[in-house]
């Protein structure tokens, strides 16, 4: 009896990794993996609110340049990009240090835009396509919500997401339609920075 309901078991695994080698996930593991959670980096055209405890003079908000570098009165051409607004404020108190005396900075980022690789790019049938700043915990339903939802013309089932890992890009299948119109939550997956949804026109 036993060895009957071994023979069983083997054979029922068997089945399994046969079934399993057929069919092909629309979403690979990848996908479905916690966001990495970033700290938000600055990027070329980002504002950033430059505030210097005591010294209102030299305290104002600029732009970040499309070189990745900011200019304030006594700071020129201090790189920006690529940083948090934590260590550009460590940045700007020692380049500071040589006319104030032990300066205390806060940067606050005021328009949000970060770096171009960690834009996530939404292309086609939305009704705003556009680039969106990567958020902490972003899921694609935020990113739907950002872009207006899709179009009367979309192709939402056929809808993919472009990621770049360990250097590859991959290209899988997320179900906007399901998302959106059922409210099958399943369809609601982790973004990563840099990741592009693209939105297929449906052809009747």
């Amino acid at each position: 009896m036993y060895m009957m309901k071994s023979m069983v078991a083997a054979g029922i695994a068997a089945c399994m990794l046969l079934l399993g080698g057929c069919t092909t996930p629309a979403v690979p593991a990848t996908a479905v993996l916690a966001p990495i959670n970033p700290d938000y980096l600055i990027g070329p055209g980002d504002a950033v609110n430059i505030i210097v405890w005591r010294n209102p003079e030299v305290s104002m908000s600029v732009p970040v340049r499309p070189d990745g570098k900011i200019t304030t009165p006594l700071v020129e051409d201090l790189p920006a990009a690529g940083k948090t607004s934590t260590q550009l404020a460590r940045d700007i108190e020692q380049a500071l240090a040589q006319f104030i005396q032990q300066p205390v900075v806060t940067v606050v980022v005021t328009n949000f835009i970060g770096n171009f690789n960690e834009q996530i790019r939404v292309i086609g049938q939305a009704a705003r396509p556009q680039a969106l700043p990567y958020r902490r915990d972003m899921s694609l339903m935020d990113v739907l919500i950002a872009v207006g939802g899709v179009t009367e013309f979309a192709a939402g089932n056929k809808a993919s997401i472009v990621r770049t890992v360990d250097g590859k890009q991959e290209k899988f299948t997320v179900r906007l339609d399901d998302l959106i119109k059922d409210g099958d939550i399943s369809a609601n997956l982790a973004m990563r920075p840099g990741d592009i949804l693209i939105i297929p026109e449906s052809f009747f």
